[in-house]
Parts: C-alpha cells; structure tokens; sequence
C-alpha cells in the first residue's frame, strides 16, 4: 500500500465518506500525504483540515477536481495546493454545481422515458450537501433494482454516450488551469487515458500552464503508466497518481492508498508549490 494518495473523493461531491471520515481511514492506513479532490468543490476541504489536526504524521493538501469540456472528450484538471478561499475559485465552481443540478434532472426525466422511474427528492437526500453527480442518481437505481451495481449504471444508460447522458456547462481545460493558476494551485491532468490523444492534450495544456499528470491510477495496467511516466518525463511534468477513491463499491473500487504512487511525486509537487509562492511573494 502507498503513503500517498492524490485523488480522493469526499461527500462534499460524489463519495460515500466525510472528509473527517477519509481524513481517519487514511491515518488508520498509515498514510503520510492524501489530497481529498472533489468534483468541482471545494467544501471538503476546511472539514478535512480540522479533522487532520490530530494526527500529526498526516498532510492534508487542498485540492479540487474541476470538470472541463474539449473536442476530444470530458477532460479533468486537479488544482493541488490551492487558495481554496480564493473567490473567483469558489463563484465559479459554484456554477459549475448549479449546472451538475440541471444535468440531473435533465437525466432523471431522460431515465424515466427509458422505463426507470426514480425521484428527484430522493437523488436530492443521497447527495446531502454534496456536489450532485452521477454517482447519487445511479445509488438511487440501485435503490430501486434497476441495476445489479453502480457500474452497471454507467455502462448502460448514464455513461457518457449512453441513452440517458447529458452534458453539462463545464469551463474548457484551459480556462480551469487558469482557475487554478490564479488560486495559487497546480493544475494537473487527471487520468489522461479518458481522452482519444493524451499527448495531443499534453501539448496544449502544457503552454497553458500544466505542471503534471495523473500516471498512476485506478485501472491502469503496468505498461499504462509506464507509458504516461514516459510521457510526463518527455514534456517536463510531474507524474501523479491516486486511488479516485469515492467508497461506492468496495469489492471493485482501489480502496484509499491502493495506487502506488512514489513519495517523490510528491516531493517534487511540494518543490514546485513551494518555489512558485516565493516567486509569488517576491514578485
């Protein structure tokens, strides 16, 4: 097991455990270093700071996985040690929940001309205060024995190009580094093999700003991330990695610290976080 995990997910978006929770999980587990990255909020955060006072031995690095939208597919952007008080950071993602509401609606109603006849309260209360996501409408098929698992959910009617998909405002890549950018964060690309041409991506968000990418991670095979290691290696970026834990399914889901990710990862983004406020403060 990793001491390090960079994408975890909390119940201020999609997951099933509080930020405390995963914040006391990850100590259990020996954990040095976690990163609670939630979709398109940053409302975990603060929580997951307080819960983490105890132990000591735990860093708790402010984190954010934004939404974008390019030609070639969903693109996700993780901002690591970020202002996470920074306004322009916080109104904007704030859009970006209000959209994730109207998309729900807009698949639930999609859902229901298919024959599956969920609620919109009941997405609502598993959601909680959260930032909605397809996550919530697929525990409430479950609920009602639509499906057999929540991976059925996506790969059969809510997964992006299936029958009840629907798109949503998102900002474009380029427009969340600069997000990040100016909250004093690093944006990093999140697992680049959801996209048709990763080293197409690489090269453009790179003159935006991208200082890493997401190597190691839920699902991919050894030659996978070596591959994205090289290609980090060749355009000067920091690879990453984490479990995209969200505890939806523990007996198929990488549990917290289940991606092996190397303490030097690690090392190098705190390197680059550190050299980047100095040359904030002395500029």
């Amino acid at each position: 097991m990793s001491k390090v995990d960079l994408h975890i997910h909390s119940t201020a978006s999609d997951g099933r455990l509080s930020p405390a929770d995963i914040v006391h999980k990850a100590a259990e587990l020996g954990l040095t270093i976690i990163a609670i990255a939630d979709h398109d909020t940053v409302d975990g955060i603060a929580p997951a700071l307080l819960a983490a006072k105890p132990f000591p031995q735990l860093k708790v690095i402010p984190s954010v996985e934004i939404s974008t939208d390019a030609p070639s597919g969903e693109v996700h952007v993780l901002g690591y040690f970020l202002d996470y008080t920074d306004r322009r950071l916080r109104s904007t993602l704030d859009r970006s929940r209000h959209s994730r509401e109207l998309r729900a609606q807009r698949m639930i109603a999609k859902l229901g001309e298919l024959g599956i006849r969920i609620e919109w309260q009941r997405v609502q209360k598993i959601a909680g205060s959260g930032a909605m996501g397809r996550p919530h409408i697929a525990q409430a098929m479950l609920e009602k024995g639509y499906i057999d698992s929540l991976k059925e959910a996506f790969a059969k009617y809510i997964g992006r190009g299936a029958p009840a998909y629907v798109e949503r405002e998102k900002v474009t890549p380029r427009e969340a580094i600069e997000l990040i950018l100016r909250a004093n964060g690093l944006p990093v690309l999140a697992h680049p093999l959801t996209v048709n041409d990763p080293e197409a991506i690489v090269i453009e968000l790179k003159t935006a700003g991208l200082a890493g990418l997401e190597a190691y991670y839920d699902g991919y095979t050894a030659d996978e991330g070596k591959q994205l290691v090289s290609l980090a290696k060749r355009h000067a970026l920091i690879a990453t990695g984490g479990s995209d834990y969200h505890g939806l399914d523990d007996t198929t889901e990488t549990m917290i610290g289940g991606a092996d990710v190397p303490m030097e990862s690690v090392r190098q983004l705190m390197a680059l976080a550190e050299q980047r406020a100095l040359n904030i403060a002395s500029s």
